[in-house]
């Protein structure tokens, strides 16, 4: 569990193929932000490389397309026995340049090995249709044609787990990829690249250009040759990248932010809803899209909640993820620590009562990482800042409702639409929750975390622009439906002008 298992000390962009320097050399350190060690260095990568990439993509998916899909799958299921195979020492990896806690960890490299697998089923599923014709001698049908190259751009969070989401649907469509992670989390690019290769993919189908989202992120958005951005990340990126692939008719699928909350209604098994609150909230320290940041709870159990919650809260231990005791890691960057801490200096401001953490631990085990102390807050109006701005931190805000309906007015009035939950034994009120919460993902007596990859994944509203990573509706961005009409009548036939 150390440096040992990082065998390089600069990483190289993989294209069709090969390790390649970036055209102008430049580096830059990944930091381990449980200790605030360099743990490697990653290329700055330029618009040359990404030409690189996407030509060698260009010319890789010609052939890849016309490989049957079965066998294309068969290269997936390769893919997930490897990860397999390596998932302690990717889980390791990714507990090292991420931070979160190694049962976490593994938890995400087991969402890629069954991505792999399930998508590698889709090898044999890629259905179209068929449909009476409305003329003699004819037939109709539809089917899934490749849309080509594809682009995608993974944030540090989950950096393997998406990365399965949108890499794998577009292989087995027939498509070639042109990856850009985040530079905080490259490792695991560089590993599951190195797993693509000894499964078997051919050389050029996917490729991987690290550097940052202004330089190689812009340059994706250029190059004609990528049909498709996949993106998963912030709201002000996410709203660039569509205004630019708007203007160059490119198809684009947006995952970006959450606000997400957990309902408690006054007959809610209170034990259950605390253990799922502290789970959503504090779990990769707060740093998921899905992350539960409010706390909608009935007015009748708000004095015992908060209780509860405070007892919780001050049994989690907080530290390097790589020990297995700690439930708790560090924030990515000194840049996410300020903002967390900014955001409790707002609630302060704006009224709410801070009933635990609000400070960064900066002292005795904690002096070197970037840790922040879990937050819970109290008495917040649902229209304060931080029960509306994504916070991405350690940070949940209980906000005090009289009713049922109230709780779901509350829940749908922030601008992001992704996860939401309810802890209630009332089964009127199960579905019409599930009918009236306005969030792409709704659990009932659950936190609001944990999706499964064979269903759709995505929001409404900010979250999104109504594409799904994940299940078959993955399938849906990566390639086009062709609408195929057969006459065998031996004479012309002018569809509708024809039929009597």
């Amino acid at each position: 569990m150390s440096h040992d298992l990082i065998k390089v000390e600069k990483l190289q962009n993989f294209i069709d193929g090969k390790l390649l320097e970036p055209e102008v050399g430049e580096h830059t350190p990944v930091i381990n932000p449980a200790t605030l060690e360099t743990l490697v260095q990653v290329p700055l990568s330029t618009n040359e490389d990404v030409a690189a990439a996407t030509q060698a993509a260009k010319k890789a998916q010609k052939t890849w397309a016309l490989v049957p899909a079965p066998q294309r799958a068969e290269v997936l299921y390769r893919v997930g026995s490897m990860m397999k195979e390596r998932k302690e020492t990717l889980s390791q990896l990714l507990t090292m340049e991420n931070g979160k806690v190694l049962e976490e960890a593994r938890g995400e490299v087991q969402e890629g090995i069954d991505m792999a697998f399930y998508m590698a089923g889709e090898g044999r599923r890629l259905f179209g249709q068929t449909t009476p014709a409305e003329l003699n001698d004819k037939f109709a049908m539809s089917v899934r044609a490749p849309v080509g190259v594809v682009g995608i751009i993974t944030p540090w969070n989950f950096p393997i787990a998406i990365a399965t989401w949108k890499s794998f649907p577009a292989i087995v469509a027939g498509n070639a990829v042109v990856w850009k992670p985040a530079t905080e989390t490259p490792l695991m690019a560089y590993e599951l690249a190195k797993i693509f290769e000894e499964a078997g993919l051919p050389k050029g189908v996917v490729n991987v250009v690290f550097g940052a989202g202004s330089t190689v992120g812009e340059a994706m958005i250029e190059q004609d040759d990528i049909r498709v951005i996949s993106f998963t990340g912030s709201n002000d990126v996410g709203r660039n990248i569509a205004s630019k692939c708007g203007q160059r008719l490119k198809k684009v699928s947006l995952e970006m932010g959450g606000k997400n909350a957990v309902i408690v209604m006054d007959d809610a098994d209170l034990s259950l809803a605390v253990e799922g609150i502290i789970w959503s909230a504090f779990g990769t320290s707060g740093q998921r899209c899905t992350a539960c940041s409010r706390v909608i709870v009935h007015d009748s159990l708000k004095g015992e909640l908060e209780a509860r919650l405070q007892q919780e809260i001050a049994k989690l231990t907080i530290g390097n993820g790589l020990d297995e005791s700690i439930k708790v890691g560090p924030i990515i960057n000194q840049g996410g620590l300020e903002k967390v801490k900014s955001y409790i200096e707002v609630g302060v401001q704006e009224g709410a009562k801070l009933l635990a953490g609000g400070y960064v631990l900066n002292d005795g085990e904690h002096a070197k990482g970037n840790y922040f102390a879990p937050t819970l807050f109290t008495n917040v109006d649902a229209n304060m800042r931080i029960a509306q701005e994504e916070i991405f931190g350690p940070v949940v805000s209980l906000i005090p409702v009289k009713s049922f309906e109230e709780a779901i007015e509350v829940n749908n009035s922030v601008e992001y639409g992704l996860s939401s939950s309810i802890f209630t034994r009332d089964v009127n009120k199960v579905f019409a929750a599930q009918r009236d919460l306005d969030t792409g993902i709704v659990y009932v007596n659950a936190g609001t975390t944990g999706a499964e990859i064979h269903l759709p994944f995505g929001g409404t509203k900010g979250t999104g622009n109504g594409h799904r990573d994940s299940g078959v509706a993955a399938l849906d961005v990566f390639t086009e439906w062709k609408a195929v009409y057969v006459d065998f009548s031996g004479k012309l036939q002018r569809a509708q002008i024809d039929v009597d």
